[in-house]
């Protein structure tokens, strides 16, 4: 049993509400259960009910057992003098508040349907391969489907702009600073990600804009990365240019290096950071192009750039090979509009009170899956899964924020499984 599930009954009158009576014998009515408490205190504030022929208003406290009221010490804590009813599982306890006046209980184990029960243990309490609803999830509706992944992609993008905002206030409201770190951070992919993070961090972004020079602007890059290494003549060239700058502005290296081991020649710590530095040499003011961008096809044409001649034939320093084109691909491009520029345009628009929801949604589902491990278990099961980029985001968001931590019960899904 848990306390989720017997929340879940009582915020939805899923149970013989009409019959309902307190442990005592008196009827109760449910003019409204309360407004669920996500914070500490009771679980349910500003309850209406008539118990008896007693109208009450106040909270509601939710315990799988009564005793467990004393188990956590409610009986103390002036947080709990307004809890008019305590909803339980079992009632084996009678409850008092600090004044020792009683608090009436109900036990839903008397009013609770049979048939609910049990999904709620198949659902939670048998052993599942993947998912708790593996065997269920093809009984849900393809509205619900999409409602739920559409509500999991913007809670995502809210959980994202936590942070953006607090880069946001640390760098003084400078949004072509937050992209530079935070776009800096995407290059990297997951391997370099911090890496590339603590490069472009050790690098005031007001001293990367005067930087006006491709070539410069990779040797500050790769010289912060501390990446020079052989005999090779445009390292020597590049280094010689970065110590001048390194003096110049005071420069002191990342302290976290970036990695080569298991990595494709062209996710290269060498060859990522010199197409970021081709980026900023072709769109100095980047951010301000981003907010011009009208469609995915815009976004495509501003980010479709590449490195300098060296790194045509070049993976990293002093080792050649026939030329390439190493232009930022269009699968590259949809990784950083996925995880940096949405959710930058995201925070950015809910900073200047504008909403453009839609215009986001209407891009990230143009976007194609990403293709990982969890994308993978929900096709398996449905094949109408993850379609698009919104909807693998609302996947990962899904299963790392509610599968994984079993709170079926908090999702819209697991609540229309509940009621089969």
């Amino acid at each position: 049993m848990q306390e989720d599930f017997l929340s879940y009954i009582w915020k939805f009158r899923k149970f013989d509400f009409l019959n309902a009576r307190t442990s005592d014998g008196r009827v109760l009515e449910i003019i409204n259960p309360g407004m669920e408490n996500v914070d500490s205190g009771p679980d349910f504030f500003s309850a209406q009910l008539r118990i008896g022929e007693q109208l009450w208003a106040g909270n509601v406290e939710i315990h799988i057992k009564s005793s467990d009221w004393y188990f956590h010490g409610h009986e103390t804590d002036p947080a709990y003098d307004n809890v008019i009813l305590h909803v339980v599982w079992e009632d084996d306890a009678e409850i008092f508040r600090r004044d020792n006046s009683v608090i009436p209980s109900i036990s839903l184990k008397s009013y609770t349907p049979a048939k609910t029960f049990k999904n709620f243990q198949h659902l939670l309490e048998v052993p599942h391969l993947q998912l708790n609803c593996e065997e269920d999830l093809s009984t849900i509706t393809a509205l619900a489907k999409e409602h739920w992944l559409e509500s999991l992609y913007f809670e995502r993008l809210e959980s994202k702009s936590e942070a953006i905002f607090k880069l946001l206030e640390k760098t003084g409201n400078d949004w072509e600073e937050v992209l530079f770190q935070s776009l800096s951070r995407s290059f990297g992919l997951k391997v370099n990600a911090e890496a590339f993070e603590s490069i472009a961090r050790s690098i005031e972004f007001k001293i990367f804009r005067k930087i006006k020079d491709q070539q410069s602007k990779e040797a500050i890059l790769l010289g912060q990365a501390q990446l020079f290494s052989g005999e090779d003549k445009y390292a020597k060239e590049l280094e010689e240019i970065y110590e001048f700058l390194k003096m110049k502005y005071s420069l002191k290296p990342s302290e976290i290096l970036p990695k080569f081991f298991r990595l494709r020649p062209d996710n290269f710590p060498t060859l990522r950071l010199t197409q970021l530095a081709a980026v900023y040499s072709e769109k100095p003011g980047l951010f301000n192009a981003l907010t011009n961008c009208q469609n995915l096809f815009d976004f495509y044409e501003l980010f479709k750039t590449g490195p300098s001649e060296y790194w045509k034939t070049h993976y990293n320093f002093g080792t050649q090979h026939p030329p390439r084109n190493k232009k930022l691909s269009k699968s590259f491009i949809n990784l950083l509009l996925i995880n940096c520029v949405i959710p930058i345009l995201y925070c950015y628009y809910k900073y200047l009170g504008e909403d453009r929801n839609d215009f986001l949604f209407d891009l990230i589902s143009a976007i194609p899956a990403e293709e990982n491990s969890v994308v993978s278990i929900f096709k398996k099961l449905n094949s109408s899964m993850g379609k698009n980029a919104m909807q693998s985001q609302a996947l990962l968001q899904l299963k790392n924020n509610y599968c994984d931590q079993n709170r079926c019960l908090k999702c819209e899904w697991g609540a229309q499984i509940l009621q089969k």
